[in-house]
Parts: C-alpha cells; sequence; structure tokens
C-alpha cells in the first residue's frame, strides 16, 4: 500500500514501515519520562499527606533521569538514521530513476510537456517528496501508532477517562482530511502559478535581444511582473486552506483536555478513581496531545504532496520506447512503408513510402511544414510512428531499443547544441574515447579550423553556453564535426549547412561528399543547391510524396521539384 500510494521502490516502502517503527518507538521512549514524573508525583502527594506509601530518594531519581536521557538520545538517533538517511537515499534514486525513465521516452513526449514542468518534477517535486518521507510521513504515523498503543492502555486502566482523552483525536483527523480537495486544488493551482512564472522569465531571458530591438522589453515585463504577483496570491491561497483546518483540528483536540478535567474531577469527587489516578491522566493528556500539534501539519503536508505524487506517477506511467538490445540487420538500407505520424492529433505524414539505400544520398525537399524533419525524426526512432513501418536493413527499428539502434546514426539537426565546455569536448561527443588527433581530423573536414585558430585556447577553448562565444555557422560546423568523427553508417543531415556562408557550405559540402561514401545519407533540405549532386529527390507535400527519382528527371517533369528549383533561382 505504501509503495503505490507513495509511489516508492520496494526498498523505499520497507525502509518507510521501519522508519515509521522507529517513529513510533523513539515517541514511546518520550512518554516514558511522564511515569518518572508520576512517581515524583505521588511520592510527593503521600508525604504531604503523611502516608508511608511510595518513597523515592534523589539518587534513585538521577538515576531513572539518566536512564531515559540515555534512552531517549539513542531511540532518536536511531530514527534519524531509518528516516532522514534513508529518505535522502530515495529521493535521489527516485531522481535517477525519473532521469532513465526521460531517456527511454520518445521526443513526442518532451513536446507535449513544458521544459520548466519536466524541471519542476524533477527538483521541485522531489524536494517535497523528500521532505514527506524523512519526516512526514514517519512522523505522521509513528504518532498515530504511539497513540493507539497509549489509548489501548489507558481505556483499559479507566475506559472514561481514556475516551476523554482518545475521543478528539481522531474527530481532529477528520477535519484536516475533509479539507483535502480544497488543500490538493489549491497546490495545483500553486503549481501551474509557478510554472508559468518560470516559463516567463525563461522566455524573457531566452529572447531579451528580440523584445529590445523591438522596444517590448517592458512591456513584457510588465507580464512577467503579473504573473509572479499571482504566484504570491497563489502561495497565500496554499497556506491558508491548510492553516485554517489545522488550527480548527487543533482547537478541537485541546478539548479532550477540558474533559479529562471536569469528568476526572466528577469521577474524584464521587470516589470512582483516585487523586493519583486523576493526576496521572492529567499528565498522560498534556503529554499526548503535544506531538499531534505538528502531527495535523504533518498530516496536511501528506496530502499536498500527493499532487507531487500524481506527476511523477503521471510521468512514469508514460509508455517508453523499448526494444531488443540488439540490431539484427543486413545492411543499411532505411525503408518507409506506408508510414503514417500525427503530431498533437494533427497529421503530418500520410502513407509515406520510399527507399534511402547505403551508399546513395536521399533528399527530401518540399515546402515548409511539410513533414521533411519529421521524417528524419522517424528515422531515427525519435519518435515512433502511427501506421506503417521503418526499416533498417529488414528490421523493423520499432523492435530495437533506441539507444542500440542510434549507434547506427549519425545526426545533423538544424538547431545546433552545444554544451559550456571546449571546442574539443563537444566534437569528441560524436565518439566517446576519440583521441584528439581524430577529434582535430573531423574538425578538420568539417571546416573548424579557420574559427577555431582565432580563439584565444584553440581546441581547448570554452565556447559558452550553447556555443554562444561562435556564430551560428561556426556551431553548426562543429555539429557536423561530430557526426564526422562518429563515422556512423547511416547519415541524417537536417539543414546542416543552412547557417553557413556559400564558401564554408561549398568546403563542407566537398568534405561531406568524400566522407559519406558508402553510406545511407538522409538530406532533409530547403535551398535546391545543396542537394543537386543527390542520388534521389523524394518531394513531399501536405505529408505525402508529390514525386521522387533523381535530380535531372525530375528538372525535366517539370513538376514541384522544378517549380521548387525555379522558385529559388528567382529568388
Amino acid at each position: 500500500m505504501l509503495k503505490h500510494v507513495f509511489a516508492l521502490s520496494d526498498k523505499g516502502a520497507h525502509d518507510l514501515k521501519v522508519g515509521i517503527l522507529s517513529v513510533t518507538i523513539s515517541n514511546l521512549c518520550i512518554m516514558a519520562p511522564v511515569s518518572l514524573l508520576m512517581l515524583v508525583t505521588m511520592a510527593m502527594l503521600d508525604q504531604i499527606c503523611g502516608g508511608k506509601g511510595l518513597t523515592l530518594s534523589v539518587s534513585a531519581i538521577i538515576f531513572m533521569t539518566i536512564c531515559f536521557t540515555v534512552l531517549i538520545f539513542l531511540t532518536q538517533w536511531v530514527e534519524y538514521n531509518l528516516t532522514y538517511t534513508v529518505a535522502y537515499e530515495e529521493s535521489a534514486n527516485r531522481r535517477i530513476t525519473l532521469a532513465e525513465k526521460l531517456r527511454r521516452l520518445p521526443l513526442s513526449f518532451f513536446g507535449q510537456r513544458d521544459l520548466s514542468d519536466l524541471t519542476t518534477t524533477m527538483m521541485g517535486d522531489c524536494s517535497k517528496l523528500e521532505r514527506m518521507f524523512s519526516n512526514a510521513v514517519p512522523g505522521f504515523f509513528g504518532n498515530v501508532f504511539m497513540f493507539l498503543i497509549v489509548s489501548v492502555g489507558l481505556i483499559a486502566i479507566d475506559w472514561r477517562m481514556g475516551l476523554c482523552i482518545s475521543l478528539p483525536v481522531p474527530l481532529s483527523g477528520l477535519i484536516v482530511f475533509a479539507a483535502r480537495k480544497a488543500q490538493q486544488s489549491a497546490e495545483k493551482k500553486n503549481l501551474d502559478a509557478h510554472r508559468a512564472a518560470y516559463d516567463g522569465v525563461q522566455e524573457y531571458l531566452d529572447t531579451v535581444q528580440e523584445l529590445r530591438s523591438g522596444g517590448l522589453e517592458q512591456e513584457y515585463l510588465d507580464g512577467v511582473d503579473q504573473k509572479l504577483e499571482y504566484v504570491v496570491k497563489c502561495a497565500f491561497k496554499n497556506e491558508i486552506v491548510p492553516g485554517v483546518a489545522v488550527t480548527l483540528a487543533q482547537f478541537t483536540m485541546r478539548f479532550g483536555l477540558v474533559a479529562v478535567l471536569l469528568i476526572g474531577g466528577i469521577l474524584v469527587a464521587d470516589g470512582s478513581i483516585s487523586v493519583n489516578l486523576f493526576i496521572m491522566y492529567l499528565l498522560v493528556a498534556g503529554r499526548i496531545y503535544e506531538p499531534f500539534g505538528s502531527s495535523f501539519m504533518l498530516m496536511a503536508e501528506m496530502l499536498l504532496s500527493l499532487v507531487s505524487i500524481d506527476r511523477t506517477k503521471e510521468m512514469e506511467a508514460t509508455p517508453e520506447q523499448a526494444g531488443q538490445p540488439e540490431c539484427h540487420n543486413n545492411g543499411y538500407d532505411l525503408e518507409f512503408q506506408d508510414v503514417c505520424f500525427a503530431y498533437n492529433q494533427e497529421p503530418v505524414l500520410n502513407g509515406v513510402s520510399f527507399t534511402a539505400k547505403q551508399g546513395e544520398v536521399t533528399a527530401l525537399v518540399g515546402p515548409s511544414g511539410n513533414g521533411k524533419s519529421t521524417v528524419g525524426r522517424l528515422a531515427a526512432r525519435f519518435w515512433d510512428v502511427d501506421g506503417g513501418r521503418i526499416l533498417l536493413g529488414g528490421v523493423d527499428i520499432a523492435t530495437v531499443e533506441p539507444e542500440t539502434l542510434l549507434k547506427n546514426y549519425a545526426v545533423v539537426f538544424q538547431d545546433v547544441t552545444l554544451f559550456d565546455n571546449s571546442v574539443m569536448e563537444n566534437i569528441r561527443l560524436g565518439r566517446q574515447g576519440a583521441s584528439d588527433k581524430d577529434v582535430m581530423a573531423a574538425a578538420k573536414a568539417a571546416c573548424c579550423e579557420e574559427f577555431v585558430s582565432r580563439l584565444p585556447d584553440g581546441y581547448n577553448s570554452n565556447i559558452g553556453e550553447n556555443g554562444c562565444a561562435l556564430s551560428g555557422g561556426e556551431r553548426q560546423r562543429i555539429s557536423i564535426a561530430r557526426a564526422i568523427l562518429k563515422d556512423a553508417p547511416i547519415v541524417i543531415l537536417d539543414e546542416a549547412t543552412a547557417s553557413m556562408d556559400a564558401e564554408s557550405e561549398t568546403l563542407v559540402q566537398e568534405a561531406l561528399s568524400r566522407l559519406l561514401q558508402n553510406k545511407t545519407v538522409l538530406v532533409i533540405a530547403h535551398r535546391m543547391r545543396t542537394i543537386s549532386n543527390a542520388d534521389k529527390i523524394v518531394v513531399l507535400d501536405a505529408g505525402k510524396i508529390a514525386e521522387m527519382g533523381k535530380p535531372k528527371e525530375l528538372l525535366e517533369k517539370k513538376g514541384m521539384f522544378y517549380r521548387l528549383v525555379t522558385e529559388q533561382k528567382l529568388q
């Protein structure tokens, strides 16, 4: 049950049970000094009344105090190690599990989820669960079990006084539980407000240059301010709802102490119970209610964290891209068989069929927004097709584990992603363990030497976040160098030379033509001059193949490819 409700691993559920047990024992040990106080009180009353009952020496009291202190220290130390330490381990494992989950999800998942939302789940939600597992859940259930054990003993001694102490606690708990829907609704609004604010700030940082050039910076910042003000309002409401419920619960619980005073006084007056027993119940009532002041806050925190748990469960429930760990393909021909694909329920490809043969360059052309880049991503199984099949050397790529499959691919996207590291290490991402000599050879083939020589430390120069120290064409050439270094049998170029000047583009095209021999090459292009030497042209229009053939044949037909070439020559 704990594993299902709180989305725990097997080890996490076991550790949580042990943690709850340790808190229960620790709380019972904290209750133990009440017995010492009771003995001292009874001894004092006997002396005041001139009786010869219980007597306690100072040394005995000191000895018992030391014993209880040592016992409480040991149980508190064990409790900490069995709750906080294991909670941190479970939190770390959860983050790793979610990261591994993200690694196995198709790119379509990331297209449907906001980046700040995923970041909030990975960091914020996991932090909340860490606090819950280390404090809220063990603390709450430990107090509950301690209360049940003590209540049974109190009712067994005198059921009337026992019920006076026990009944207010579950009634108070029901008040907090009854407010759970309002608490969770406020928490969801609070999370949505924070996510919108994160998006606004991130978007401002990403587009500050465009905003300033268009004179829209202040207007945009005013919108961000409104989002931040809404965050404050939602955070306030998120505190008010559980705060009111917890305060009302604590107020209700204190009626138990009043009931003990009233009922106990009546029972003492008619001789039903002794004064000593009455004092014992008063002392226990004062002590047993103390941890429940925080327990109701822990209960409210648990109810709020169920929202975060649901978010992590939703991510974990997303279907993964699975497959066999080995790919027994016969060659590297890429064959599309009646492939259909929709993005966010919008049809992108409809019945696309063609073969990109090994040793040939197959170019995908057509108007913007007609599915060219989608074909490239489907070919590498970044997304899974909705209908039809894609075969690699006769093997359906949907049956191959993505990590295994991508060992056969080198992909150069139109939007380049670089890391805040050196030129050398950014290129080495193409093949981990490659020597510096191999990296520099790939860089030379991609025409990187010219701009690398101008950097302060050459190949060891740091290029900043996403290569901010470089131009667009320079960043693109580093991406091409990665693909050259990987030397994979299948190469997908998605507008790989779009950001280059004519001279660099010519040099890179010559390098690619030499280095891509005997490979399966799929080129997505908008500029017709970049695919003039292609072996096959596939023209996409409205998600379907409009034309297919050699460049010369298609030009002679004077169809869509001819119109695309003519239009670009006129521009």
